[in-house]
């Protein structure tokens, strides 16, 4: 069988496409389209610009998880690891569970090593929704929900969060969680708005998952860059443990987000259905870096606090830098990024501020309408998202050109 003309001849068919077109895998013509951060990406280089736009750090986490990671490579741990993660990053992460939050977690039963957080959140949904069910996620959210929500068959059904705080309204989160949610996807510290959800909040959502039957998959990827508040993992909540899935990574927290290394902790029937799906997604990743994770878990508190600390001084940095443009800037209480409103300034379109600014001041941003779905973009219209998680330097270079905005 000849393979179609992949300039002229038709496009690759499959069932994803009747799903993916509203999770903005697919673009107008119905071809496969790039992300809007590989699209900001490519404008940076192109135009030279500071590359605010996508969230990953550019200086290495604390020494010590570097040279476990380089000694674990020269030791010769460099193949295939357990399928569900070496010892002593699950040890590791199973004490970290305790020491932070006060749970006892097995670490032969109720830990899976991931492929990154996204891998977890993708194996999770995969293993637990099947064709009609319903995902329910606060909005913006972070863009691989929906595309693997899409993939799975299921629908994404989403609560807006809004200015200032960015919490969802109690009444539209009972009104989105029905009998067809099989999971309710919390984020906190979220992400793009940096909003740390509350404790009450937090109960409704575990009230409205046993009302419903639904599982709850959590995202806590910034749980240690916390500036404002604290966070608390719905498992830690009364009813929540046995239907709850929780997944992070030390991606972020340790600046080494190209490692790939994240993790599902909750009760065994759930860690095993999700095992079943990631075996057939990475099999298995990172061999080296798992021990090396280990190490960073590992270390003193002072070092998850300073990390806060720091982050929390580079926000502060790029932020005056929005709000001597003229900005509106809701400061996050966590996480890598600020949200900045360009209505102020007579903007009503912040993605084509998002292709001018490369031109104009020499810096990228996200339009949060990327993090949205089609109904409630107009909500977002004006809104960009920035990454602070970079070099003093660069951020103060970044805020110094944002200063000069002219419009």
């Amino acid at each position: 069988m000849s393979l179609p003309d992949p300039q002229s001849g038709p496009a690759p068919r499959g069932a994803w496409r009747r799903t993916a077109r509203g999770a903005g895998l697919l673009d107008a013509a119905g071809e496969p389209q790039l992300t809007i951060f590989a699209e900001m990406s490519a404008l940076a280089a192109e135009r030279g610009a500071i590359n605010l736009g996508q969230g990953f750090p550019d200086e290495d986490g604390p020494v010590e998880v570097i040279e476990a990671a380089q000694l674990a490579i020269a030791s010769g741990r460099n193949q295939y690891p357990p399928g569900i993660g070496v010892p002593e990053l699950r040890e590791a992460i199973a004490a970290h569970q305790a020491h932070w939050y006060g749970l006892a977690v097995d670490p032969d039963t109720e830990v899976l090593v991931t492929a990154g957080a996204t891998e977890g959140i993708a194996a999770a949904i995969l293993a637990f929704t099947e064709a009609d069910d319903e995902v329910v996620v606060a909005e913006p959210y972070y863009d691989a929900y929906a595309a693997v929500t899409a993939l799975a068959g299921a629908r994404l059904v989403t609560v807006p969060v809004r200015a200032p705080g960015f919490l969802p309204d109690p009444d539209e989160l009972a009104a989105a969680v029905g009998d067809r949610t099989r999971i309710i996807l919390v984020n906190t510290p979220h992400n793009p708005t940096g909003a740390v959800w509350p404790r009450d909040v937090l109960e409704r959502v575990v009230e409205l998952a046993h009302r419903h039957d639904a599982i709850v998959v959590t995202d806590e990827v910034y749980e240690h860059l916390v500036f404002e508040g604290a966070h608390i993992p719905v498992a830690t909540l009364p009813g929540a443990w046995e239907r709850t899935l929780s997944v992070s990574s030390g991606g972020k927290t340790f600046s080494v987000t190209g490692w790939k290394v994240g993790w599902a902790t909750g009760p065994a029937p759930l860690v095993k259905a999700v095992t079943a799906v990631k075996q057939f997604l990475t099999f298995v990743n990172g061999a080296p870096f798992q021990p090396a994770i280990a190490t960073g878990l590992a270390l003193p508190d002072e070092v998850f606090l300073g990390a806060a600390a720091a982050l929390r001084d580079k926000r502060d940095l790029l932020s005056a830098g929005l709000e001597s443009a003229g900005f509106t800037v809701h400061r996050p209480s966590a996480g890598y990024f600020v949200i900045a409103d360009a209505a102020p300034l007579g903007v009503d379109d912040a993605a084509a501020l998002a292709r001018r600014l490369p031109e104009l001041v020499g810096v990228v941003g996200i339009p949060v309408t990327a993090l949205v779905s089609e109904p409630h973009r107009a909500e977002y219209a004006s809104l960009l998202r920035f990454a602070f998680c970079k070099r003093v330097p660069l951020l103060t270079e970044a805020a110094a050109r944002l200063a000069g905005l002219r419009l």
